[in-house]
């Protein structure tokens, strides 16, 4: 080869090279924003594993994603003005915690992708049309059936045979709560257990209605799913334990943090799932041909330290069940 050509081919290559790179350095970075219920602490584990399976998906933030994540500390109102800013910012897909988070969007827009999480009966209420085809701008995974109110109860009348009436706590601001509460109640009727549904807004409700609840002996709480008692969390498990109180929580974060006992969805897990629908979304797909799906992995927390606390021995049965117990 003469030297004039290899020299040429050379440059050819040199020049050839940056442009490659560039254009991968100018790849475009997808916008995509979260609305969670809870606060930073709470959301944690749960944002961890969003991004961790975005990331194993080949979205790399920083890169070619980016990830705008808004917590509402159970304020509706900041659930809402957050949507706003989300919407206004353009970002592709927003993914909504609960049904206030996914109302939340709706105030806003009707077309951009929505991937929810945790909202119980879509269809039911209306946001969608149906779990295989949910037209419109929204899918994504249910929350708890109604009927596991009916679950909560049974365990709370295993871990103490005695009990004849049980509070439930429920956020009346969330537009499931009344028909959580009303299943509870139902099956309270067919097993002798009185159920009382406390309507609460605040903390100072929430310590009325638990206590309340202990100037009848034999009473028990069980904590609906919402965003408000996870704020108020340690005031919540603080009363039962001063109150001597048995009581079922809807999420872990409780039993780790000194409830007696949690049933519900294993969160990261879920926000895994969530991620898969936020990939196929970003590479073509549409939410109104992705399927709504249940959620396919619940877990038992077991506090044993409190139930000893409480002078409660909780059941073999339980125990075995338990994916953690807590000592």
């Amino acid at each position: 080869m003469q030297r004039r050509q290899f020299m040429t081919l050379l440059g050819g290559t040199a020049v050839g090279w940056p442009l490659a790179v560039r254009a991968q350095q100018t790849e475009p970075t997808r916008r995509i924003g979260m609305i969670l219920a809870f606060n930073e602490a709470v959301e944690q584990p749960n944002v961890m594993a969003f991004r961790q399976k975005l990331k194993d998906l080949g979205w790399i933030e920083g890169s070619n994603l980016s990830v705008d994540v808004r917590f509402a500390h159970g304020d509706y109102e900041k659930m809402a003005a957050d949507a706003g800013l989300l919407v206004n910012a353009d970002v592709e897909i927003i993914v909504s915690q609960g049904t206030p988070g996914l109302l939340s969007v709706r105030k806003h827009t009707t077309t951009t992708p929505v991937v929810f999480v945790l909202v119980a009966d879509p269809v039911g209420q209306g946001l969608i049309r149906s779990l295989a085809h949910p037209g419109g701008h929204a899918t994504g995974f249910t929350n708890f059936e109604f009927s596991i109110g009916g679950k909560w109860l049974d365990i709370i009348r295993e871990l103490d045979s005695r009990l004849t009436h049980v509070t439930t706590i429920a956020n009346p601001g969330n537009p499931t709560a009344r028909q959580f509460a009303e299943f509870i109640e139902a099956t309270g009727r067919t097993n002798a257990i009185e159920v009382t549904t406390a309507n609460v807004h605040n903390a100072p409700e929430i310590e009325a209605a638990i206590t309340k609840c202990a100037q009848q002996a034999n009473g028990g709480l069980i904590i609906l799913p919402d965003s408000l008692p996870v704020v108020h969390s340690n005031l919540i498990i603080g009363l039962a334990a001063r109150y001597r109180l048995p009581s079922v929580y809807p999420f872990g974060v409780f039993a780790t943090q000194g409830g007696l006992i949690s049933y519900g969805i294993d969160f990261p897990n879920l926000y895994g799932q969530a991620a898969v629908y936020v990939d196929r979304i970003l590479r073509g797909a549409k939410p109104a041909d992705l399927p709504v799906e249940a959620p396919n992995k619940f877990e038992l927390i077991v506090n044993l330290k409190t139930a000893k606390t409480l002078g409660l021995t909780v059941p073999t049965p339980l125990l075995t069940a338990a994916d953690q117990v807590i000592e």
